[in-house]
């Protein structure tokens, strides 16, 4: 198939068409490898808006009636022409966000894994039955589609991230409206128009471009039923409050420090390759990239030998060249924002075993290298913000338990991993940690997607996370008691219990 979006300006879709005007807002794309611009992308304001709602709310009636296996077999179209453009929207990915190839590869393994996991929709919205709850009186329960919901998404993965909200919410019967970050707006149109191909009707989802202010616009239409979002905690703190006090169903997921405990036992060189990966794979620019490695007792000094050695052989150039291990940040306000975090870890007495700023930039773009903090404290800037580049640094701890106050103590739950050969320290840990996803000597400890996923406590305000649990956001229960056998005379003014009737 043939995909029309403009290489010079990215249109918003709203009722299966593309929109665009020759007046209006527009920010700039940069390609993160050269920080040269590529294009620009039409900004919707309040008017756009409106449009594209209305387009969502006139679809999701008859959507939401549409059978369920019906929907499936559209999304399992779906998935069969987004395997087909795997190499052109990688593409996209890397020019845009910066990530490799291979990484963009990965993101849409995972894109197609969640549209997997949503053809097995009849299962997943299958109610419950009770027989005789009464005298002739039986109960059961189903789950309906919301109406309109918004999928409001982050730079770092521009296609699994929404795809992961609305294949589960076109799925369960609802219409959708995605606002991806104006920094990665091509995927997004992409996806719109496979789907679209995929015989998806007119209005089931559709795409708004937009800042702050086309996000609250969504956020607040009365018209919009839930919201979700991933991005950083203050940002996902302010949606949930404002989409709360509107009445809405909201999950917002935001920021994250991942810690990876490694004790003595474990096997350090495994280790320092996990290590490794996860938090200089994409730049560090995911919300699951381990960014505290917490080296336990006699662990810590040959631990951070190893990383060192790993961290300074680490590829870094254009997402496009092979052989890159790694590419540039998304932008020139995080790079500075990386640089400053690397400025106050050494102010604030951490000590900086791998300097990736001292890494020769392979052009113009938006380049660092990996970087390795040792001896970082609990209470300075760069243990306590999310950095969001490639930086890890090193907490030492003197056993299991500190290990464990560390990790417990941080605001963030996002991601916890433990490296150890004991099966008992992996299952006190795995018990003991506050986090929503949980490693045991396994890198990145994101679930497949028939499992939920999501943090706890600063990294995840409102209701049900993605994935499996996705599918419990995007509806709501129904229950209905039902008599037909004739009801037995006079009245009953009192409260009975089941059963009893």
């Amino acid at each position: 198939m043939t995909i029309d979006v403009t290489v010079d300006t990215v249109p918003h879709w709203i009722a299966g068409a593309a929109v665009s005007s020759a007046e209006g807002p527009r920010a700039v794309i940069h390609d993160p490898a050269t920080g040269r611009v590529t294009g620009s992308v039409v900004l919707g304001g309040d008017d756009v808006v409106d449009q594209a709602v209305a387009s969502a709310r006139t679809a999701a009636a008859a959507w939401a009636d549409t059978p369920a296996p019906a929907r499936a077999s559209v999304l399992h179209r779906f998935r069969a022409l987004l395997h087909e453009q795997i190499d052109d929207l990688a593409s996209i990915i890397t020019a845009e966000q910066g990530k490799t190839l291979e990484d963009a590869r990965g993101e849409l393994a995972r894109s197609i894994e969640a549209i997997d996991v949503s053809l097995s929709v009849v299962q997943q919205l299958k109610g419950e039955y009770a027989e005789q709850v009464a005298n002739g009186v039986d109960t059961y329960s189903f789950r309906q589609p919301l109406g309109v919901c918004v999928g409001i998404t982050p730079f770092n993965f521009p296609v699994m991230v929404p795809v992961s909200m609305f294949a589960a919410a076109i799925a369960c019967g609802n219409a959708f409206v995605l606002k991806p970050s104006d920094q990665v707006p091509t995927a997004a149109v992409w996806l719109a128009q496979i789907i679209s191909a995929a015989g998806l009707p007119d209005g089931v989802l559709n795409v708004v471009h937009g800042g702050a202010e086309t996000a609250e616009a969504l956020i607040e239409h009365p018209d919009v039923a839930a919201v979700s979002f991933v991005g950083s905690t203050p940002v996902a703190r302010a949606i949930y409050r404002r989409a709360a006090d509107a009445g809405k169903k909201v999950q917002a997921l935001g920021g994250a420090k991942n810690h990876m405990v490694v004790l003595p036992d474990a096997d350090l060189d495994a280790a320092a390759d996990a290590l490794v990966s996860a938090a200089y794979g994409a730049a560090g620019q995911r919300c699951m990239a381990v960014t505290v490695a917490v080296a336990v007792g006699s662990a810590a000094d040959a631990l951070v030998s190893k990383i060192a050695e790993r961290a300074t052989a680490f590829k870094v150039g254009p997402g496009a060249t092979p052989g890159v291990d790694m590419g540039p940040l998304i932008s020139e306000g995080a790079l500075d924002r990386v640089r400053g975090a690397l400025e106050r870890s050494v102010e604030q007495g951490g000590r900086l075993v791998v300097d990736g700023r001292e890494r020769p930039a392979p052009g113009a773009g938006y380049f660092i290298g990996p970087s390795l903090v040792d001896g970082v404290s609990t209470d300075s800037d760069l243990y306590r913000d999310e950095v969001f580049g490639p930086v890890l640094s090193v907490v030492r701890a003197e056993n299991l338990d500190h290990a464990l106050q560390i990790v417990n103590d941080n605001p963030y739950g996002n991601g916890a991993v433990i490296f150890t050969s004991s099966g008992t320290a992996a299952r006190r840990f795995s018990r003991g940690v506050l986090a929503g996803s949980v490693g045991i000597n396994v890198p990145i400890p994101v679930p497949i997607s028939w499992f939920g996923f999501g943090g706890w406590r600063d990294s995840r305000f409102g209701d049900d996370g993605l994935n499996y649990d996705a599918y419990r956001f995007y509806t709501r229960s129904k229950v209905v008691t039902q008599r037909w056998t004739e009801p037995k005379a006079g009245l009953t003014p009192h409260f009975v219990a089941a059963g009893r009737q």
